[in-house]
C-alpha cells in the first residue's frame, strides 16, 4: 500500500544529483536528515537539513567511522508502523520514523581499481552505509531505499503521482536493488581481501558485479543475456570504450575477450589476432602492424570473414585502410590514432573498441564455470612453460625455437584438442576442438594447404613449419600426420605412456622435439 514520505535521511558518498534530489524532497515538505559531507553540500545549495549528530545528540566520532550507527537512526528505519510494541518503544526512546533513505557506499571498488594501498582500501570499507541500506530494505513495507542516483528521479515522480507517497511495489523493487548492491559490495571486499592474503580458494566464495548493459540476446535468440563488470578493472572488452559501431552481442563479447587476451600474450613485436567462435584462426607478428594484420588474415581468410580482430599496439591509419576492405564484427586495440578512427568510421556498423592499455597475461586470477548447483573455480592459465627439454636427437634451430614458442602461445588459447602449425612468426594451420588429437592435426594440415592455395602457392604452408600441441600425443599417428605435411619441429608437454614411441618416430623422421611438462587444455 502507499506510504507517505515525511522524513528522509540522505547520506551519500557519490554526490551526483544530491542537490536536485534534496530540493525536490524539500519542496514536497519532507524533513531532511543528513551527515557531514552530504549536509554541507545540501546546506551550501540552500536546502534545509538537520545534521544527524544534532538529531541523535551524539557527535560523529573516530574520523566519521561512527555517525549513523545509532538507535535513533536504525530504530527510525526498522520500526514497523502500526505495531503497538514498536510504537511504544519509539515513544519511550524519542525515536521518530524515517521514511526514506538515500545512501551509497564508500568508493571501495574504485580505490582497488586505482591501485590504492592496503590501508586506504581498508578505510574505504563502508560499515554504516550497508547497515542502513539493509535495515531500510528489510522494512521496505514502510521505507523507500535508494542506492543509485539514477533512481532519484523515479522516487520524485512516484511522490508527485502519489501525493507524497510511494507504492509498496516500487519500494520492493528498490529494496531488491539495495540488497544486490550490498551483496556486490561485500563480494568485492571479500575478493580483494582473500587475494591480498594469497587465499586462492576461500572457505566461502562470493561473486558480484554491476550491470553494464543488457544484450539483445544470449548465444542464441531465445536466450536472455546481460553484461556485468566485476570491478577488477582488467583491460579488455568489458572495461573498453566503444568508439563506434552497433551494439555488441553476447557472442561478440565472448569472442573479443578471447582475441584480446591472446593478443596480450605478445609483447615484443606488433601482433594481430583474428578470432572466430572464440578460437584463433589467424595470428601473426611482424615489424609493423599492417604487415602483422595481412599475415594473420592470410592464415585463414575464409574463417576470418565476420571475425574479431585484436591488436597489441596502437592501430594506425595504414592498418585501418586494410581493415575496412574485409567484413569484421569487432576491432579492439589499446589505442587507435585519430586518422585510423576516421578511416574505420567509413564502416558504420563495425564495432571498434579501445582499452587504453593491454592486460597482464601473467596476472593471477580465478576463473569461474557454473555447474548445476555449483561452480568450478580455477586459477588462470597464466604461465606458458616452466622448462624446455629436448627429447629428440636433433635440437631445434634458433628460428624453429622461436616459432615453437610462438605456436605454443597460440595453442594455449585454442580449444582442446588443439594443434597449431606456425612458421616465421605466424600461424599457418589451426586444428581446434576435436575429440581426437589426430583429427585436430588433420584439420591443421588441411588449413595449411588451403591457405597456400588461396595465396596462389603450390606448396602447402605446413612445409617447414613447427607444431605445438596443448597435450601429449597418445600415439605417434598425429605426429606422423604432421611430419608428412612438412612439420620440422614439435613442442608438446610429454607424459604419455607411449612417449618413447612418439620420440622414436620423431627421430626416425629427423624431427626436433621438445617437452615442456606443462599441459594447456582449454575447454
Amino acid at each position: 500500500m502507499p506510504h507517505p514520505i515525511k522524513r528522509a535521511l540522505l547520506t551519500v558518498s557519490d554526490k551526483l544529483g544530491l542537490v536536485e534530489f534534496g530540493k525536490s524532497l524539500e519542496n514536497q515538505g519532507v524533513e531532511i536528515l543528513s551527515t557531514g559531507g552530504s549536509a554541507k553540500v545540501l546546506r551550501g545549495a540552500g536546502v534545509s537539513v538537520i545534521e544527524v549528530s544534532e538529531y541523535t545528540g551524539f557527535p560523529e566520532i573516530m574520523d566519521g567511522r561512527v555517525k549513523t550507527l545509532q538507535p535513533a537512526i536504525h530504530g527510525g528505519l526498522l520500526a514497523v508502523r502500526g505495531n503497538d510494541e514498536h510504537e511504544a518503544a519509539m515513544t519511550a526512546h524519542n525515536i521518530l520514523p524515517i521514511d526514506l533513505l538515500a545512501a551509497n557506499l564508500y568508493p571501495f571498488e574504485s580505490k582497488v581499481a586505482d591501485g590504492s594501498d592496503f590501508n586506504d582500501c581498508i578505510e574505504n570499507i563502508d560499515i554504516g552505509g550497508p547497515a542502513l541500506i539493509r535495515a531500510a530494505a528489510k522494512n521496505h513495507a514502510f521505507v523507500t531505499v535508494v542506492v543509485d542516483p539514477s533512481d532519484y528521479g523515479l522516487v520524485i515522480d512516484q511522490m508527485k503521482e502519489g501525493n507524497g507517497s510511494t507504492t509498496e511495489e516500487f519500494r520492493r523493487h528498490l529494496a531488491a536493488i539495495a540488497y544486490s548492491r550490498t551483496g556486490a559490495y561485500d563480494a568485492a571486499i571479500s575478493r580483494w581481501f582473500t587475494t591480498k592474503l594469497g587465499i586462492e580458494f576461500p572457505r566461502y566464495v562470493t561473486f558480484g558485479g554491476e550491470i553494464k548493459q543488457t544484450l539483445r540476446y544470449g548465444e542464441n535468440p531465445h536466450q536472455r543475456a546481460a553484461l556485468y563488470t566485476d570491478g577488477e578493472g582488467r583491460p579488455g572488452v568489458v572495461t573498453a570504450s566503444q568508439i563506434q559501431g552497433k551494439a555488441v552481442s553476447f557472442n561478440n563479447l565472448n569472442d573479443t575477450n578471447a582475441a584480446f587476451e591472446l593478443a596480450a600474450e605478445f609483447t615484443n613485436k606488433p601482433t594481430c589476432v583474428i578470432v572466430k567462435h572464440a578460437n584463433p584462426c589467424g595470428v601473426a607478428e611482424a615489424e609493423d602492424l599492417e604487415t602483422a594484420y595481412k599475415r594473420a588474415l592470410s592464415c585463414d581468410k575464409e574463417s576470418a570473414f565476420g571475425g574479431i580482430i585484436a591488436f597489441n599496439q596502437s592501430l594506425d591509419s595504414k592498418t585501418a585502410n586494410e581493415l575496412i576492405k574485409v567484413f569484421a564484427e569487432v576491432v579492439i586495440a589499446p589505442k587507435i590514432t585519430p586518422e585510423a578512427v576516421t578511416i574505420l568510421g567509413k564502416n558504420k556498423n563495425l564495432r571498434v573498441f579501445t582499452t587504453g592499455k593491454m592486460p597482464d597475461p601473467t596476472a593471477a586470477n580465478v576463473s569461474v564455470l557454473p555447474l548445476a548447483s555449483g561452480y568450478l573455480c580455477q586459477s588462470r592459465d597464466n604461465t606458458l612453460l616452466n622448462s624446455i627439454t629436448v627429447v629428440s636427437k636433433r635440437s631445434p634451430t634458433e628460428s624453429e625455437m622461436h616459432d615453437l614458442k610462438f605456436a605454443l602461445t597460440v595453442c594455449k588459447h585454442v580449444k582442446s584438442n588443439a594443434i597449431v602449425f606456425a612458421k616465421n612468426g605466424m600461424t599457418v594451420g589451426v586444428g581446434a576442438g576435436q575429440m581426437s588429437r589426430i583429427n585436430s592435426a588433420r584439420i591443421a594440415t588441411w588449413k595449411a594447404e588451403e591457405a597456400a592455395r588461396v595465396a596462389g602457392h603450390k606448396t602447402t604452408w605446413a612445409k617447414g613449419s613447427v607444431l605445438a600441441s596443448d597435450a601429449f600425443f597418445p600415439f605417434a599417428d598425429g605426429l606422423l600426420n604432421a611430419v608428412e605435411a612438412g612439420v620440422t619441429a614439435v613442442i608438446q608437454p610429454g607424459g604419455s605412456l607411449r612417449d618413447n614411441e612418439v620420440i622414436a618416430a620423431a627421430n626416425e623422421k629427423n624431427i626436433a622435439m621438445v617437452h615442456t611438462g606443462m599441459r594447456h587444455f582449454k575447454h
